[in-house]
Protein backbone atom coordinates (compact mmCIF):
# COMPACT_ATOMS: atom_id res chain seq x y z
CA UNK A 1 0.00 0.00 0.00
CA UNK A 2 1.31 3.44 -0.92
CA UNK A 3 0.55 6.25 1.54
CA UNK A 4 -1.39 9.09 -0.01
CA UNK A 5 -0.20 12.63 0.48
CA UNK A 6 -0.75 13.68 4.08
CA UNK A 7 -1.85 10.26 5.32
CA UNK A 8 0.12 8.49 8.06
CA UNK A 9 2.72 5.89 7.18
CA UNK A 10 1.63 2.36 8.12
CA UNK A 11 4.29 0.33 9.92
CA UNK A 12 3.81 -3.31 10.93
CA UNK A 13 6.12 -4.93 13.50
CA UNK A 14 6.38 -8.73 13.57
CA UNK A 15 7.73 -11.31 16.02
CA UNK A 16 6.65 -14.83 16.99
CA UNK A 17 3.99 -14.71 19.70
CA UNK A 18 3.16 -10.98 19.48
CA UNK A 19 3.41 -10.69 23.25
CA UNK A 20 7.02 -9.54 23.85
CA UNK A 21 9.22 -8.05 21.16
CA UNK A 22 6.79 -6.80 18.53
CA UNK A 23 4.34 -5.05 20.88
CA UNK A 24 7.24 -3.47 22.75
CA UNK A 25 8.72 -2.22 19.48
CA UNK A 26 5.28 -1.13 18.29
CA UNK A 27 4.64 0.96 21.38
CA UNK A 28 8.10 2.51 21.56
CA UNK A 29 8.13 3.33 17.86
CA UNK A 30 4.64 4.82 17.98
CA UNK A 31 5.61 6.99 20.96
CA UNK A 32 8.93 8.04 19.43
CA UNK A 33 7.48 8.95 16.04
CA UNK A 34 4.58 10.85 17.58
CA UNK A 35 6.95 12.84 19.79
CA UNK A 36 8.98 13.71 16.69
CA UNK A 37 5.90 14.81 14.76
CA UNK A 38 5.98 11.92 12.29
CA UNK A 39 2.50 10.78 11.27
CA UNK A 40 2.43 6.99 11.51
CA UNK A 41 0.10 4.13 12.37
CA UNK A 42 2.19 1.44 14.05
CA UNK A 43 0.75 -2.02 14.67
CA UNK A 44 2.11 -5.51 15.30
CA UNK A 45 1.38 -9.20 14.76
CA UNK A 46 2.95 -12.61 15.34
CA UNK A 47 3.95 -15.42 13.00
CA UNK A 48 2.69 -17.89 15.63
CA UNK A 49 0.68 -15.47 17.70
CA UNK A 50 -0.71 -16.25 21.13
CA UNK A 51 -3.94 -14.78 19.83
CA UNK A 52 -5.90 -12.76 22.34
CA UNK A 53 -3.09 -12.63 24.89
CA UNK A 54 -1.76 -9.49 26.52
CA UNK A 55 1.90 -8.50 26.59
CA UNK A 56 4.00 -10.36 29.10
CA UNK A 57 4.29 -8.41 32.36
CA UNK A 58 8.02 -8.02 31.77
CA UNK A 59 7.54 -6.51 28.32
CA UNK A 60 4.76 -4.23 29.54
CA UNK A 61 6.93 -2.97 32.39
CA UNK A 62 9.79 -2.24 30.00
CA UNK A 63 7.42 -0.39 27.68
CA UNK A 64 6.45 1.90 30.54
CA UNK A 65 10.09 2.25 31.62
CA UNK A 66 11.03 3.42 28.13
CA UNK A 67 8.20 5.94 28.00
CA UNK A 68 5.29 4.36 26.17
CA UNK A 69 1.97 6.01 26.97
CA UNK A 70 0.02 2.75 27.00
CA UNK A 71 0.79 -0.95 27.20
CA UNK A 72 -2.70 -2.18 26.28
CA UNK A 73 -2.28 -4.93 23.73
CA UNK A 74 -4.05 -7.99 22.32
CA UNK A 75 -1.93 -10.43 20.32
CA UNK A 76 -2.99 -11.23 16.77
CA UNK A 77 -1.87 -13.56 14.01
CA UNK A 78 0.10 -12.26 11.05
CA UNK A 79 -1.84 -12.41 7.78
CA UNK A 80 -1.14 -11.67 4.15
CA UNK A 81 -3.60 -8.77 4.32
CA UNK A 82 -1.80 -7.13 7.24
CA UNK A 83 1.43 -7.29 5.26
CA UNK A 84 -0.22 -5.94 2.11
CA UNK A 85 -1.70 -3.02 4.04
CA UNK A 86 1.68 -1.94 5.43
CA UNK A 87 4.12 0.55 3.92
CA UNK A 88 6.98 -0.85 6.00
CA UNK A 89 7.31 -4.18 7.82
CA UNK A 90 9.90 -4.48 10.59
CA UNK A 91 10.61 -7.92 12.05
CA UNK A 92 12.36 -9.07 15.18
CA UNK A 93 14.57 -11.56 13.33
CA UNK A 94 15.66 -12.68 9.88
CA UNK A 95 13.48 -15.77 10.27
CA UNK A 96 10.44 -13.56 10.78
CA UNK A 97 11.37 -11.60 7.67
CA UNK A 98 11.43 -14.85 5.72
CA UNK A 99 8.00 -15.74 7.10
CA UNK A 100 6.61 -12.38 5.98
CA UNK A 101 8.02 -12.72 2.48
CA UNK A 102 6.75 -16.30 2.23
CA UNK A 103 3.23 -15.05 2.90
CA UNK A 104 3.56 -12.15 0.46
CA UNK A 105 6.63 -12.33 -1.82
CA UNK A 106 6.38 -8.74 -3.06
CA UNK A 107 6.82 -7.57 0.54
CA UNK A 108 10.54 -8.29 0.19
CA UNK A 109 10.81 -4.72 -1.10
CA UNK A 110 9.63 -3.18 2.15
CA UNK A 111 10.42 -5.75 4.84
CA UNK A 112 13.51 -5.56 7.05
CA UNK A 113 14.49 -6.70 10.48
CA UNK A 114 14.17 -3.86 12.98
CA UNK A 115 17.90 -3.79 13.62
CA UNK A 116 18.73 -4.07 9.93
CA UNK A 117 16.53 -1.12 8.99
CA UNK A 118 18.03 0.98 11.77
CA UNK A 119 21.51 0.03 10.59
CA UNK A 120 20.81 0.87 6.96
CA UNK A 121 19.22 4.25 7.62
CA UNK A 122 22.09 5.14 9.94
CA UNK A 123 24.87 4.47 7.40
CA UNK A 124 27.22 7.41 6.99
CA UNK A 125 29.63 5.87 4.48
CA UNK A 126 30.54 8.68 2.09
CA UNK A 127 31.21 6.12 -0.64
CA UNK A 128 27.57 5.06 -0.63
CA UNK A 129 25.87 6.90 -3.54
CA UNK A 130 22.47 6.52 -1.89
CA UNK A 131 23.34 8.00 1.48
CA UNK A 132 22.14 11.44 0.46
CA UNK A 133 18.79 9.90 -0.44
CA UNK A 134 18.54 7.70 2.62
CA UNK A 135 19.55 10.36 5.12
CA UNK A 136 19.39 13.70 3.32
CA UNK A 137 20.61 16.97 4.77
CA UNK A 138 17.58 18.68 6.34
CA UNK A 139 16.05 21.31 4.08
CA UNK A 140 13.80 24.30 4.86
CA UNK A 141 10.42 23.53 6.37
CA UNK A 142 8.72 24.48 3.10
CA UNK A 143 10.13 21.50 1.19
CA UNK A 144 7.70 18.76 0.00
CA UNK A 145 6.84 15.99 2.42
CA UNK A 146 8.78 12.74 2.25
CA UNK A 147 7.96 10.33 -0.58
CA UNK A 148 7.89 7.33 1.73
CA UNK A 149 7.80 4.56 -0.91
CA UNK A 150 10.80 6.12 -2.66
CA UNK A 151 12.57 6.43 0.67
CA UNK A 152 11.98 2.76 1.50
CA UNK A 153 13.14 1.77 -1.99
CA UNK A 154 16.35 3.73 -1.50
CA UNK A 155 16.96 2.05 1.83
CA UNK A 156 16.29 -1.37 0.30
CA UNK A 157 18.80 -0.61 -2.44
CA UNK A 158 21.55 -0.19 0.15
CA UNK A 159 21.18 -3.78 1.34
CA UNK A 160 23.70 -4.93 -1.24
CA UNK A 161 26.11 -2.06 -0.64
CA UNK A 162 26.91 -2.83 2.97
CA UNK A 163 28.08 -6.16 4.38
CA UNK A 164 25.91 -7.95 6.89
CA UNK A 165 27.05 -7.56 10.48
CA UNK A 166 29.33 -10.13 12.04
CA UNK A 167 27.77 -12.23 13.36
CA UNK A 168 24.60 -11.89 11.25
CA UNK A 169 22.52 -12.41 14.40
CA UNK A 170 23.24 -8.77 15.24
CA UNK A 171 20.36 -7.98 12.90
CA UNK A 172 18.06 -10.00 15.19
CA UNK A 173 16.45 -9.21 18.54
CA UNK A 174 16.67 -12.27 20.79
CA UNK A 175 13.41 -13.70 22.10
CA UNK A 176 13.10 -12.96 25.83
CA UNK A 177 9.93 -15.03 26.34
CA UNK A 178 10.26 -17.13 29.50
CA UNK A 179 13.81 -15.87 29.90
CA UNK A 180 15.47 -13.89 32.66
CA UNK A 181 15.04 -10.20 33.38
CA UNK A 182 18.51 -9.66 31.92
CA UNK A 183 17.44 -11.13 28.57
CA UNK A 184 14.36 -8.92 28.55
CA UNK A 185 16.52 -5.91 29.35
CA UNK A 186 18.91 -6.67 26.48
CA UNK A 187 16.01 -7.02 24.08
CA UNK A 188 14.57 -3.70 25.22
CA UNK A 189 17.92 -1.94 24.82
CA UNK A 190 18.25 -3.28 21.28
CA UNK A 191 14.69 -2.35 20.36
CA UNK A 192 14.93 1.13 21.83
CA UNK A 193 18.24 1.78 20.10
CA UNK A 194 16.78 0.83 16.73
CA UNK A 195 13.63 2.86 17.36
CA UNK A 196 15.74 5.92 18.17
CA UNK A 197 17.83 5.51 15.02
CA UNK A 198 14.79 5.00 12.80
CA UNK A 199 13.00 8.03 14.21
CA UNK A 200 16.04 10.24 13.73
CA UNK A 201 16.46 9.07 10.14
CA UNK A 202 12.81 9.62 9.24
CA UNK A 203 12.87 13.11 10.74
CA UNK A 204 16.07 13.93 8.84
CA UNK A 205 14.49 12.61 5.65
CA UNK A 206 11.50 14.92 6.05
CA UNK A 207 8.81 12.57 7.32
Amino acid sequence: MTPAEGLPVRILVVCTGNICRSPLAEQLLRESLAAAGVKAVVTSAGTHAMTGSAMTPEAAALSVEYGAASTEHVARQLTEQLIADADLVLTATRDHRRDVVTLLPKATRYTFTLNQFARLVSQDDASNPLVETVIPVPQPASRPSLDFPAYIASVAATRGLHPSPTPPTLDDVDDPYRQSAAVYARAAVAINGSVTAITAALVAAGA
